[in-house]
């Protein structure tokens, strides 16, 4: 094998190392997007009223929207969080509320949960059902595990090629990292819909601020380093080919 085509063989290798790392990092952390509102009344009974409700089962999309808008949400493809005063008293003022601790209270969802359908008017069943959102929010959940599957599956078929001490299966390695980086550009697409929808329906208020968090950025990244280690290895499986049946030729000419 040509040292040309083996450094980007390796180079190739390191890039989907890293973009699985990272679009693995995305997938199982809950800063995809995140609210930032100013330091509420530190009252214990409105605390413990808004996270009954947000924990509850019959709990809708719009409890949880605004228990993230009130209380510096984020949210993550399985998991959306809330940061509460851990010491909440009548007499706490707001002033100091701010020098105290936070505890982050998670709600996870299951698979059922996350395909359920959306609504125009979140919360309201009687609003009829937004197949756009429903659709973008479902596959936002699916993409990013096809396209981490798919790298996995490219990864045994580059270890195939390194037993075999031949470049040539490293096309089928690049084709699916190809479609992995589609899917995770698919999913980032999705997500980024999806939100703007979300706020179409649900404005933020005046005090309350959102921006999309270091987990969205993992998957931002990932999708660029996919593309170019399935470039990688395309072009040295095709060139090292094309160079072998040239050699081959002139050898028997």
């Amino acid at each position: 094998m040509d040292n040309r085509f083996a450094t980007a063989f390796v180079i190739a290798c390191v890039l989907s190392l890293i973009s699985t790392i990272y679009m693995a990092a995305s997938i199982g952390t809950d800063f995809w997007y995140e609210y930032r509102s100013p330091v509420q009344e530190n009252l214990s009974d409105l605390n413990k009223s808004i996270w009954e409700e947000f924990n509850t089962d019959e709990a809708n999309e719009k409890t949880y929207i605004d228990a993230l808008f009130r209380y510096n949400g984020t949210v993550g493809l399985w998991r959306w969080c809330i940061s509460m005063p851990k010491n909440t008293h009548w007499y706490t003022t707001l002033e100091r509320t701010e020098s105290f601790d936070v505890v982050t209270k998670c709600m996870s969802f299951t698979l059922n949960e996350q395909f359920m359908e959306k609504f125009v008017e979140p919360g309201n069943q009687n609003s009829g059902i937004d197949l756009l959102r429903t659709y973008l929010w479902r596959c936002q959940i699916l993409l990013p595990f096809v396209s981490l599957g798919l790298m996995c599956f490219g990864a045994l078929i580059g270890l195939c090629a390194c037993i075999c001490r031949s470049l040539y299966p490293t096309i089928a390695t690049g084709i699916l990292h190809l479609l992995a980086g589609l899917s995770t550009l698919g999913a980032v697409s999705c997500y980024v819909a999806g939100i703007e929808l979300l706020h179409q329906n649900l404005k933020l208020p005046e005090n309350v601020s959102g921006e999309f968090g270091w987990s969205f950025c993992l998957a931002c990244v990932s999708a660029p380093l996919q593309f170019m280690a399935s470039a990688l290895f395309i072009w040295a499986a095709h060139t090292n080919r094309k160079e072998y049946t040239l050699m081959k030729a002139y050898r028997v000419a």
